[in-house]
């Protein structure tokens, strides 16, 4: 119990850099592409791994998930339509997503509402998955429960075995565009004095606030 209590008090101070208002690009969008282009140049891991939280009626929930895209001022993620996360953003499109970059004390947060993707644009990701992605999507009932391993792989094998050559996209399996409607930029500073800076739909554009930290 003391070796926990003492590494859940550890305290590091966050001296990696600031952000000022002048830093910004006026688009979020715009500053979440630079900032995950410094992500990947400093080889942070998975950095399009997002934290996707939804609402359904058990209550909140969230995981962790890929960017597949910045479309149109819209990020995109894909999922199986009958997973928990499809049936939640079915039911209610308002989410949360946040990129934790925590190699370079940063994170960003997204308050937004998801859309299904158009089909064309769900058959265009598909088409550059690797095969064994795509039947892993045709024989994985998402979130389903799953008595054992072995029947998992014995569906791998006959989506495989059902789909020699060419894997169609699932009826079930597609995109999602998240359009934003709240984005914060979080630079982590010293004495927990943080940088917060807040974007908002101004007009045909966006105002940027700082934040308390």
């Amino acid at each position: 119990m003391g070796a926990m209590a003492e590494s859940i008090h550890r305290h590091v101070d966050y001296d990696r850099g600031a952000l000022d208002e002048a830093d910004l690009d006026p688009d979020p969008i715009a500053q979440l592409a630079a900032w995950l282009a410094d992500a990947e140049a400093a080889d942070v891991a998975e950095p399009n791994a997002m934290v996707l939280s939804t609402v359904d009626a058990t209550g909140p929930t969230s995981r962790t998930v890929l960017l597949k895209g910045l479309t149109a001022g819209r990020l995109e993620l894909v999922t199986n339509s009958g997973s928990r996360k499809g049936r939640a953003l079915a039911a209610d499109g308002r989410v949360s997503l946040l990129f934790p970059w925590y190699p370079l004390q940063r994170q960003v947060l997204v308050d937004g509402d998801a859309e299904p993707a158009p089909a064309a644009m769900s058959d265009a990701y598909w088409a550059t998955r690797p095969r064994g992605s795509q039947l892993g999507a045709w024989a994985s009932r998402q979130s389903a429960p799953l008595a054992d391993r072995a029947d998992l792989d014995a569906a791998v094998r006959e989506a495989g075995a059902r789909f020699p050559e060419h894997v169609p996209r699932p009826p079930f399996w597609g995109a999602w565009l998240v359009r934003p409607r709240r984005v914060e930029f979080w630079q982590g500073r010293p004495s927990r004095l943080h940088d917060r800076l807040v974007y908002s739909p101004a007009g045909e554009g966006w105002s940027i606030q700082r934040l308390q930290p």
